[in-house]
């Protein structure tokens, strides 16, 4: 980093943020395979959290990679670099005071625990969106797990790029069988629990 960059401090604090918003702000880290449900949880937690007048922001991965990370590829090395440019974007929207959700399949246990290390204790919060392999595959929405056994698509998580579970998520949902409405109301019961959110 150039020595001649400063960090710039703002009139306005984290906490008067968090106090004009009347919540504790956090990243929620959805993580999952390809096909688990990452992304629809996510969309009804933060219907929920919008119904209860919470302030919240949804990263979601493949709109990130339209912008932000279009210019990453899916190997091992821009893999670990579209995680943490996502971790510093969930940074700054925290320190706004919003509740962040972010979906991505963030497969390498590395690579989560160093976005957590850009937080502060409790800030956080890991969301295991269990899904056995063989259910994301028969849900294929997008067709990738097709193109990944025909040799379409190389490094594919799950197949032939390993997916390491968490050890310790905060929130462990196991998808199958169960409603998304249950998924999403199992995330806010948390928020409310560790008092994220009223």
């Amino acid at each position: 980093m150039s020595e001649n960059i400063v960090w710039h401090q703002h009139q306005v604090s984290h906490q008067d943020r968090c106090q004009q918003k009347q919540q504790k702000p956090c990243v929620l880290w959805f993580t999952g395979l390809s096909g688990s449900g990452k992304s629809t949880v996510a969309n009804a937690v933060e219907s929920l959290l919008f119904e209860n007048n919470n302030h919240s922001y949804l990263l979601d991965g493949d709109n990130v990679r339209h912008g932000l990370n279009k210019d990453l590829t899916f190997n091992d090395s821009d893999r670990v670099e579209n995680i943490r440019r996502i971790g510093e974007v969930a940074k700054l929207f925290t320190d706004s005071g919003l509740i962040v959700l972010s979906a991505f399949i963030s497969p390498f246990r590395a690579d989560r625990q160093q976005v957590r290390d850009l937080f502060q204790d409790g800030q956080f919060v890991e969301v295991f969106v269990d899904t056995p392999l063989e259910v994301c595959e028969q849900r294929d929405p997008k067709g990738l797990y097709k193109k990944a056994r025909l040799g379409e698509i190389k490094n594919f998580t799950g197949l032939d790029s390993p997916y390491e579970k968490p050890d310790k998520a905060e929130i462990h949902l196991r998808t199958d069988g169960k409603p998304v409405e249950i998924l999403a109301e199992e995330v806010i019961g948390y928020l409310r629990q560790s008092k994220f959110i009223r």
